[in-house]
């Protein structure tokens, strides 16, 4: 009984080192064999393409999984299924880590992305016309940063002490008598041949053919206020401090990856780790 307990002991202890030990295990080798996924929305990725194309020459390898909606790619990361993933900002991540009780984390700035107000019908807000139809995304986040922008806009105001992210019922002011639709962020380019304007993320927007800078008639403003909108590379609490993660960011996070956000981009994706 002695040696059956002494054995079960050294079992125990040797479980236990193996998973205080498990910090990478969950963690793509990033071998051409065995690449680290990266979650991505939306299909115009040619900056991660050029990214890719990088750490390849330091024999890393990066394979792209790409979503068409929000709601996925964080149940994806917590399961295992994939290792990083690159569409949202901080404070959609907080958002999904409170809802969800998972430990998704920030390890990297990537760009800030602003919102933009697109119509097939006016020219101007200013010509937005009274008891009009608004799309805007319906996830909470870039819900409440939809009403935001509209407050800034004047077409509407928000209670004084309206929360950080508000919704419809935090509207003190309706001031053109606007309808509000909320819908699928997916669905916000879609809507408009059927709606006066339509507020769409720009990823969203990108894939339906349209940039900010040339195509919306109202862009939100990116001021000191804008970090919980700068979007990020994330990955789970475990992986964190993976050198093969921190190079990933780092291929990210320099000069020429800066250049060509630039030139494909122009203006309407501003990187946003400087």
């Amino acid at each position: 009984m002695k040696k059956l307990s002494i054995l079960l002991a050294v079992i125990l202890l040797a479980l236990s080192f193996t998973a205080c030990g498990k910090t990478e295990s969950t963690l793509r080798a990033g071998t051409a064999e065995d690449p680290i996924l990266c979650g991505v929305v939306g299909s115009q990725n040619e900056v991660w393409d050029f990214i890719i194309e990088k750490l390849k020459k330091e024999d890393i390898h990066v394979k792209l999984v790409v979503f068409t909606d929000y709601n996925t790619p964080n149940d994806a990361l917590q399961n295992g299924d994939i290792d990083i993933n690159a569409f949202q900002h901080k404070i959609f991540l907080k958002g999904y880590n409170d809802a969800n009780n998972t430990d998704i984390v920030s390890i990297g700035d990537t760009i800030v992305a602003p919102l933009g107000v697109y119509s097939k019908k006016i020219k101007s807000l200013d010509e937005f016309p009274e008891g009009g139809t608004i799309a805007i995304p319906n996830d909470p986040t870039n819900n409440g940063r939809s009403l935001i922008l509209l407050e800034t806009a004047g077409l509407i105001k928000l209670k004084e002490d309206a929360p950080e992210i508000p919704t419809q019922a935090d509207i003190a002011e309706n001031i053109k008598n606007i309808v509000i639709e909320e819908l699928d962020a997916s669905q916000t380019p879609r809507a408009l041949d059927d709606v006066d304007a339509a507020i769409i993320n720009d990823d969203m927007a990108i894939d339906a053919g349209l940039l900010s800078t040339r195509d919306a008639i109202y862009i939100e403003e990116i001021t000191d206020k804008s970090g919980p909108y700068l979007n990020i590379i994330a990955a789970k609490e475990e992986n964190k401090d993976s050198e093969i993660l921190k190079k990933i960011v780092a291929a990210y996070q320099s000069d020429d990856t800066e250049a060509k956000i630039n030139e494909i981009y122009k203006g309407s994706r501003v990187p946003a780790w400087k």
